[in-house]
């Protein structure tokens, strides 16, 4: 019965996110040189590089600096964490990629135990390869690829599906929920069995200059960089402007909310006194000092970002 007053009142939400003057440079401290130094030492033994990125930012972020200091070796694209991502629009997706001069391109989840995408790469490379210069590497009998990505895309993830599915083998990379795990560029790991193949992981990089407050803000929301860099508080009310934009209502049923909100406040209220998450202060009156329980914002903050980046709050795209 109140689906009605729901979508009116939707209709009056925010169409425009008010960044509030936020300067996005104070977000991204450096353009993280050293790494890009080493893997352009590193591409004499490099056959291909293989790019990694969050589908549900397809075209937002990527790292212009990859094109132009790496691009000299054939490049493949991969879209990672797509179980999070609405393909939808895949087509479309692939379509403007192509116009933007990016053919090769596989969607993954590299988190998942068998996928079937992660087969696909090694044939996908020779494939690439087999018409292509190989420069100083002819007389190689072994095949050499190097991952690229801004940070927390995937990219040791890709490494250990590549292992698992390929060579039946553990992790040999570290992953993490969070930027910022894989420091340096690593010595040669191998993925493939026949053909050889090996692959060299890279620390995240992130440009010097993000084209805009919004893209970083999708960065942020899909967790490139560590959250107080931009605050819990903004983010969770750009996801909030984010799901109400696409028309994604599932946080009012996983909060139990009467309706859908574009107040984050009221939104994160609504959490907090749900979770259990409330902090007592102390009130300055004018009878004396007053312990009131307040609800945790902050707290509240974090567990819809968590919980948006889990997946359980249904699949997107953010572009």
């Amino acid at each position: 019965m109140r689906l009605f007053p729901i979508l009116r009142n939707v209709d009056k939400f925010r169409t425009v996110f008010d960044f509030g003057g936020r300067d996005v440079a104070h977000w991204f401290p450096g353009h993280m040189a050293k790494g890009l130094k080493q893997m352009k030492a590193s591409l004499k033994s490099v056959d291909c590089v293989v790019e990694i990125h969050d589908a549900r930012i397809p075209f937002s972020g990527r790292n212009p600096l990859f094109q132009n200091s790496l691009d000299v070796r054939p490049h493949i694209l991969v879209l990672n964490k797509m179980d999070l991502a609405d393909l939808s629009n895949k087509q479309k997706i692939l379509k403007k990629l192509a116009r933007d001069g990016v053919k090769n391109v596989l969607f993954t989840d590299c988190l998942k135990q068998i996928d079937s995408s992660i087969k696909k790469l090694v044939p996908m490379v020779l494939e690439i390869l087999e018409n292509k210069p190989r420069y100083n590497r002819d007389e190689n009998i072994d095949y050499c690829m190097m991952v690229i990505g801004v940070p927390n895309v995937g990219k040791s993830s890709l490494i250990n599906a590549l292992r698992r599915t390929n060579m039946k083998k553990g992790r040999a990379s570290r992953v993490g929920g969070e930027p910022g795990i894989t420091k340096a560029v690593l010595t040669k790991i191998q993925v493939n069995e026949r053909p050889k193949m090996f692959l060299l992981d890279t620390p995240g990089v992130l440009p010097p200059k993000i084209e805009s407050v919004e893209t970083g803000m999708k960065l942020a929301l899909c967790g490139t960089i560590l959250d107080h860099l931009v605050g819990e508080d903004i983010i969770a009310d750009y996801l909030l402007y984010s799901l109400n934009r696409l028309r994604k209502f599932s946080y009012v049923e996983k909060y139990e909310l009467l309706e859908p909100s574009d107040d984050i406040q009221h939104v994160l209220k609504r959490i907090a006194v749900k979770l259990g998450k409330t902090q007592r202060v102390t009130a300055l009156t004018g009878v004396g000092n007053v312990t009131v329980t307040v609800p945790n914002y902050t707290a509240a903050a974090y567990d819809f970002i968590r919980v948006f980046r889990k997946g359980e709050l249904g699949q997107v795209i953010l572009d």
